[in-house]
């Protein structure tokens, strides 16, 4: 791995886990769904707009309507909106673990339904990671963690494993620019219909605070961070790519402990250490399964 993918998956890591403390910020001051359709409408607008002029063109393949539809709904609709409807109640560092347990997740299942194989290592990673898991949900439902946020945080991770699953290459055959803008469009016409559907109120205390958050949102872990990560998984491939997970608890719970001042108690830190090392341990058996010989 070269030094611009290991500084593009660092980028990535970072900039998707502070998404949980910018959204906490968000929802703080502002309706859930409708501010996140909102601001898939203006990412998924400067993609496209950004894209087209850069020459990429919106006649994707077959494959990549595919991929383009179940991203744009279960990631940017269904994860993204139960996150950011949990969050009116949920800490952004627990929003954040649970997220961060998709890779074992999609390991896990791989390996249930799919009959993938996992070696050993990995194995061992899915019993690490989700021990890790255990530690903090037991420490935080002892404290009083709100059970509603906490309920719709695991169903939007459950939605985008199964995407994940569903779709394996979203970025072949280029226009991936374009292609994150479609998917932020999609996003934002479910979020849309939602936010109507349960009649959500259009009410906001405007702040410095909430624009600033919004605009990063948007900007950053809506457009920037899912085009590094099509970009990385172009570069060094997906298996390779997915390891910088592995960093996204420690990102996570930091970022919203420095911005919003929310405690970790010990347990909370042995929970993140041992949760980091499951997704380390799942990561790497997946690249030692993908360059081992044929027959292995």
């Amino acid at each position: 791995m070269d030094l611009r993918a290991l500084a593009m998956g660092l980028a990535f890591a970072f900039i998707w886990a502070s998404a949980f403390t910018s959204a906490r910020m968000i929802v703080a001051d502002a309706p859930p769904l409708t501010a996140l359709a909102l601001r898939f409408l203006i990412s998924g607008l400067l993609g496209v707009g950004i894209a087209a002029a850069l020459g990429q063109s919106w006649r994707l393949t077959r494959e990549q309507w595919r991929a383009t539809a179940i991203f744009g709904l279960s990631q940017n609709g269904l994860y993204l909106g139960l996150n950011f409807v949990a969050m009116q109640t949920l800490e952004a560092s627990m929003a954040s673990i649970i997220a961060s347990t998709m890779p074992l997740l999609v390991a896990l299942f791989g390996w249930i339904v799919l009959g993938e194989r996992v070696r050993p290592l990995g194995v061992l990673g899915l019993v690490v990671g989700f021990a890790g898991v255990s530690i903090i949900m037991g420490s935080r439902i002892t404290a009083g963690v709100d059970l509603y946020g906490l309920v719709l945080c695991i169903a939007g991770v459950f939605a985008l494993t199964a995407a994940t699953l569903a779709v394996r290459t979203a970025s072949s055959g280029g226009n991936v620019l374009m292609i994150v803008g479609l998917q932020m469009l999609v996003g934002a016409a479910a979020l849309g219909v939602a936010a109507l559907a349960v009649g959500e109120r259009w009410e906001v205390t405007w702040s410095w605070t909430l624009i600033a958050a919004f605009a990063y949102t948007t900007v950053f872990p809506g457009l920037v961070a899912t085009l590094i990560w099509f970009l990385l998984v172009r570069r060094i491939g997906a298996v390779r790519a997915a390891t910088f997970h592995f960093l996204s608890p420690f990102f996570g719970v930091s970022i919203a402990a420095l911005l919003l001042g929310e405690r970790l108690g010990p347990l909370d830190v042995t929970g993140v250490a041992v949760v980091m090392a499951g997704i380390l341990a799942v990561q790497l058996s997946k690249q030692a399964r993908a360059t081992a010989p044929v027959g292995d």
